[in-house]
């Protein structure tokens, strides 16, 4: 049963009723979890999206059913379908990246650098050569880490990894400009978002502030205009696509809960599903988002 809300929007400058109408309705879809992150949609007609606490990763199917699509999850953050349609994940307490295969088998993507563990795999974002950019950052306990820095890393679709950035303190949210050719990491200890040029695939240069928040951003998205929806304090803050003197905020989509991670998903690509602590919610936008590993066809 959905349970409706009035979307309450802070409206900072021209271009935010290019994403969002005034009448837009802000839906809680699913409630009752524990802490959900990393939601994906799977380009047909589901989202998947994690319960880190509860080790599980729910699925949303048509008419809005949700069952459980994996009961041992790793306690998985981030998710996202390959463009195969294998569902690619962070797995929070194994330390790894994992990949389910078509018959279900689940295989580790990538575990461990230099022979030491990863310290705790947070989210990703897949490329066109179908290699996966994701961070590394602890949270919680570090008793028991192998690693002395928390950094981005890159994994080919041979398998190969490598670490490409030690810039950010606490690399949290990760996404892919619509070309592919700018990397965004959200730096949650430091409340802003880097953008880092692709000269290759696994290749980037330095990145440079291009967003600020008043607090720790987390996961976030990127819309086919090239606009960011960083989840932060109070919602989903959306900029404009960054120029030489980074992105300006257009508005701020108010959630009901404080949220996690966004991902654009539906038949058009035109909504956004925000997971926000214990509910699943979406508001139907007129911006469209970017899917391309899930239905780029390969």
């Amino acid at each position: 049963m959905l349970i409706e809300t009035m979307l309450v929007t802070m409206l900072l400058g021209a271009g935010f009723e290019d994403v969002v109408s005034p009448s837009a309705k802000m839906e809680r879809v699913a409630t009752g979890y524990r802490f959900v992150e990393g939601p994906a949609w799977d380009g047909k007609d589901s989202l998947y999206f994690s319960d880190i606490p509860a080790n599980r990763i729910i699925r949303l199917g048509p008419g809005d059913v949700t069952t459980v699509f994996r009961a041992d999850s790793g306690q998985s953050n981030g998710l996202m379908f390959d463009a195969r349609g294998r569902l690619v994940a962070c797995e929070h307490r194994n330390r790894r990246i994992s990949r389910t295969e078509p018959d279900g088998k689940i295989i580790a993507v990538a575990d461990r650098i230099g022979g030491k563990r990863l310290n705790s795999p947070n989210d990703l974002v897949i490329d066109s050569a179908g290699g996966v950019y994701f961070t590394d950052p602890r949270y919680g306990s570090r008793d028991d880490l192998e690693l002395n820095t928390e950094d981005v890393y890159y994994v080919t679709a041979a398998g190969e990894l490598s670490r490409v950035s030690q810039q950010p303190t606490k690399p949290n949210g990760i996404a892919l400009s619509p070309d592919g050719t700018v990397l965004y990491v959200a730096d949650n200890e430091a409340s802003n978002v880097l953008a880092y040029r692709v000269s290759a695939p696994g290749k980037i240069g330095r990145g440079r502030i291009v967003a600020r928040l008043t607090g720790g951003p987390d996961g976030m998205c990127v819309d086919t205009a090239g606009r960011l929806y960083v989840t932060g304090p109070a919602g989903i803050w959306v900029f404009d696509p960054p120029g030489q003197r980074g992105a300006s905020l257009l508005g701020i989509l108010e959630t009901p809960e404080h949220p996690a991670n966004c991902t654009f998903g539906g038949p058009e690509n035109d909504i956004l599903y925000i997971t926000a602590r214990t509910s699943l919610y979406r508001i139907q936008l007129h911006a469209k988002g970017i899917q391309a590993s899930a239905t780029d066809g390969h």
